[in-house]
């Protein structure tokens, strides 16, 4: 239990310090962020419950009002802007994430760890974060699809990353990775 909640505290801070990046906004308000790495990171190497809960655990300290979003930003507001859709896609990304490598052992880590950072952090992750522009945006689902899209190379590469960070955390610290014990 300790350990988990350790776990789950780390990652929070993981996904608070990856915000740290300068802002770069795009003119219809979406941040450019790593934050979503880490979101990979988290469901990867926490798995599907616990990786979940440190996202949630990190957006109940930005509901409180601390500034950990990309920019600075925190409080409420944040949960009804351009980004909600987003923000509410992060706790069901990092659960996919996590819960794909924990269920997949048959293929490589480092395969697996890719492949499910791109369907959960990138597949579920715009399919709310979609829906949430079109509603505060008031666009259409394919026009609001078509805005992401310049995001797809960047979260591409950040899924290479967490693949590769997930196989070397494996190597150095297996009993870290939780998502596979």
């Amino acid at each position: 239990m300790e350990k988990t909640v350790s776990h789950v505290a780390l990652f929070a801070a993981v996904i608070a310090v990856l915000g740290l990046m300068p802002k770069l906004t795009l003119a219809f308000g979406i941040p450019v962020t790593a934050q979503s790495m880490g979101i990979m990171l988290a469901g990867a190497i926490l798995g599907a419950r616990r990786g979940a809960l440190a996202v949630l655990v990190f957006l109940l300290l930005v509901a409180l009002g601390l500034p950990l979003l990309a920019g600075g930003r925190g409080g409420l507001g944040v949960f009804v802007g351009p980004t909600a859709g987003f923000l509410a896609g992060w706790v069901a990304a990092a659960f996919v994430t996590g819960l794909i490598v924990e269920r997949w052992r048959s293929a490589p880590l480092g395969l697996v760890a890719g492949v499910a950072s791109v369907i959960g952090g990138i597949v579920v992750l715009y399919a709310f974060g979609v829906v949430g522009m079109a509603l505060v945006l008031h666009r259409g689902l394919l026009e609001s699809a078509g805005l992401v899209l310049i995001f797809v190379p960047g979260d591409i590469v950040k899924a290479a990353i967490t693949a590769a960070l997930t196989v070397s955390l494996a190597r150095a610290r297996p009993q870290s990775l939780l998502s596979r014990a």
